[in-house]
């Protein structure tokens, strides 16, 4: 049986966390608090609330995690921009980053879609299988 780290969408949504765990170790000291831990925190969701949801194993609980995780991306996709825009990133880096957003929000809606069209031939509350 498959579980979440078979999941494209769990594995470049960890990627994509370390990846801003990185580029925010660079960000000012006074945003430790601020800046640099909302934004750390709002991309481990991600992965955590895929893979969260996954482990509930019914389809309608986990497409309701993968909402939280595509609203956890959308706080990432805000504070990318505001960071850019505050100097904390370049132009470079903030391109790469908003790939990866774009990328994981496409397969978060792909997987939010296959389910629902699983769900359709099933009864409700029967089990996900990947």
């Amino acid at each position: 049986m498959k579980t979440h780290r078979d999941l494209d969408v769990w594995k470049d949504s960890v990627s994509f966390a370390l990846k801003i765990y990185k580029s925010t170790s660079s960000f000012p000291k006074e945003e430790t608090y601020g800046m640099t831990s909302q934004l750390r925190r709002a991309a481990v969701s991600v992965p955590v609330n895929i893979g969260e949801g996954a482990a509930r194993n019914a389809s309608r609980e986990f497409i309701r995690f993968l909402h939280i995780s595509f609203g956890s991306l959308s706080e990432v996709e805000t504070l990318l921009i505001i960071a850019r825009d505050l100097g904390m990133i370049n132009n470079e880096e903030y391109k790469d980053l908003q790939g990866r957003v774009i990328k994981i929000s496409s397969q978060i809606s792909g997987l939010i879609k296959s389910i629902l069209k699983h769900i359709k031939h099933q009864h409700p509350g029967d089990q996900v299988t990947g």
